[in-house]
């Protein structure tokens, strides 16, 4: 005789929209947190800060450290608002914007498909290994004088600069997130039969997502210091040169602003590229 095969016994799950759950229907719990812990980060991160300036103000204002070495949070205010309103800072700031954005974009339209195909053809890496290497580990502001030299002062040696600055890493978080795939899911990918391609757009792009939004993070920071060095030398405007010129001329409270700027800016990117790493999460195969 026949054993008839046990059918899986599934439960309604009640849905909010139509009222409440059905009689015996089990309860779902969902792990959520409640009232201030909702909050946790936010408030203990601006605890946090609001403390640090409270503290960094009261030594300012009792002068153990001189303004000149140390001004206060008030002192930088001043003097970001002395700038905003004498006007020379929207200059630096839409120079310096301009070459991140132009540069940081580039280097992510060269490192993203670059890094990939280093990664996922073995034979490319061997030979691209070498000169990432070299390169990687060349300092950018060494390249600077032969940056002006084929670029100029102008515009486009900066963004080149920032460029490379940003470039490896990202090229190379790309290439280690390729080249380290769950073994697993590729076999299982090939028993059943994918090809290549599907491999590669089911299975490796989805599974390097977290390494290459870290290797954008990293590249933001890269990317600032970029600017700021590029402006350090041979610049006609830029947050760069502002600050090398309020230094040499010891206004110490505009190089805090103008850290201030750089800051902010590195802060609103990496904020950004964390909202889109939360939301590409769930992309990633389990």
């Amino acid at each position: 005789m026949a054993v008839e095969a046990q059918r899986p016994i599934v439960y309604p799950v009640p849905d909010a929209s139509v009222g409440p759950p059905a009689k015996g229907a089990p309860e779902i719990s969902i792990n959520r947190p409640h009232g201030w812990r909702r909050y946790e980060s936010t408030i203990i991160g601006t605890t946090t800060v609001v403390l640090f300036l409270v503290i960094w103000q009261a030594v300012a204002f009792v002068r153990l450290v001189p303004a000149l070495f140390l001004p206060g949070p008030l002192d930088t205010l001043n003097a970001l608002v002395g700038l905003v309103r004498a006007g020379t800072i929207w200059r630096d700031l839409g120079v310096s914007g301009e070459e991140l954005l132009i540069g940081y974009g580039l280097s992510i339209l060269a490192g993203l498909p670059l890094g990939i195909l280093i990664g996922w053809y073995r034979r490319m890496s061997y030979a691209a290994d070498p000169f990432i290497n070299f390169l990687y580990s060349t300092p950018r502001i060494a390249l600077l004088p032969l940056l002006i030299i084929w670029f100029g002062i102008g515009v486009a040696s900066k963004i080149a600069v920032v460029f490379l600055g940003a470039f490896f890493p990202i090229l190379i978080s790309t290439q280690s997130g390729v080249r380290n795939l769950d073994p697993h899911l590729l076999n299982v990918a090939k028993s059943f039969g994918a090809s290549d391609r599907q491999i590669f757009t089911t299975v490796a792009l989805p599974g390097s997502v977290p390494f290459i939004l870290s290797g954008l993070r990293l590249g933001v920071g890269h990317a600032l210091i970029g600017v700021v060095v590029g402006e350090l030398v041979g610049a006609q405007a830029g947050i760069g040169l502002m600050m090398a010129t309020a230094g040499a001329t010891f206004q110490t409270s505009k190089v805090f602003a103008g850290l201030l700027i750089v800051a902010g800016a590195g802060m609103l990117l990496t904020y950004g590229i964390q909202r889109i790493e939360r939301r590409f999460q769930a992309w990633r195969p389990q």
